[in-house]
């Protein structure tokens, strides 16, 4: 069993999204039936929608989107990870009515706001009110951020962070140094866990399963087995390979792993992580 704790559902019809108009190759619909015939076939059974970056107006509408999508019968998605806004003063607010059957879970991009977004008394506050109420909150910032990412972490210890994306290291370019370095501070926070996704993305097109086997080795040997998620990032992995693609190396990447230890990678963090029954 696989729980992809990373798939993202595009409708222009529905939603804006203002970023893809910069980004040629995403940019037309992702439907669920396409990632879910997939999905069947390479042993994925559970997914939580991970939100699109969506116009600001839209971010409810996403949510109505994916509850939409688990009433349907034989559906894979247990829940949404919501876009929100924590540096925003009606944050609170939005945390009391949200359908809590729903949202599993917070994100807000910090790659493409200043710095100090994340950095602000209020942020933090806000974050402090997810951890009060079990919702743990995805980070995806670029590898300098890394930092930042600490210091939220640090500044939060009651809440739970899943980084995305092992951290966006830069593969292509082999910064991997700074990377690592970063990440083995990381990782001495308990509250922290990260996931295993996205990261064929990073590396410029040109990879393989040895390309990749020392950034996930260093992540398999900082964060132990019980702090480690599995994401597609569907279909944003599409520019550098395919969902079945990765499902393979991902496979191949654990395979030194225990058989629990993999079921724990795989599904088991998930479930506990996000409170998911079996």
């Amino acid at each position: 069993m696989i729980f992809d704790t990373h798939l993202h559902l595009v409708d222009r019809q529905r939603l804006s999204y203002p970023w893809l108009k910069d980004t040629p190759a995403l940019n037309r619909d992702w439907s669920y039936e396409d990632y879910e015939a997939t999905a069947r076939r390479v042993g994925i059974t559970d997914v939580l929608h991970m939100e699109v970056d969506v116009a600001e107006a839209d971010m409810d509408a996403e949510t109505a989107f994916v509850a939409e999508l688990m009433q349907r019968p034989g559906s894979l998605i247990r829940g949404a990870i919501s876009a929100a806004r924590p540096e925003a003063a009606g944050f609170a607010a939005w945390l009391e009515r949200v359908d809590r059957r729903v949202v599993k879970g917070v994100r807000r991009v910090l790659h493409v706001v200043p710095d100090e977004v994340s950095q602000t008394t209020l942020f933090r506050q806000n974050i402090a009110l997810l951890g009060a109420a079990g919702l743990p909150f995805d980070i995806v910032m670029l590898a300098r951020q890394l930092p930042l990412a600490r210091a939220l972490v640090d500044a939060c210890p009651d809440a739970v962070f899943v980084l995305d994306h092992c951290g966006v290291p830069d593969i292509a370019g082999w910064a991997f140094d700074s990377w690592a370095a970063e990440v083995t501070e990381l990782a001495r926070r308990p509250n922290l866990n990260i996931k295993l996704s996205g990261v064929t993305a990073y590396t410029g097109g040109q990879w393989s399963l040895e390309t990749l086997r020392p950034w996930i080795a260093h992540i398999l040997q900082q964060f132990s087995a019980d702090r480690i998620v599995w994401g597609s990032d569907s279909p944003v992995c599409t520019l550098q390979s395919n969902l079945a693609e990765w499902v393979a190396t991902s496979h191949a990447l654990l395979s030194e792993l225990s058989a629990d230890e993999r079921d724990a990678v795989l599904h088991g963090n998930a479930r506990r992580l996000w409170k998911i029954p079996a």
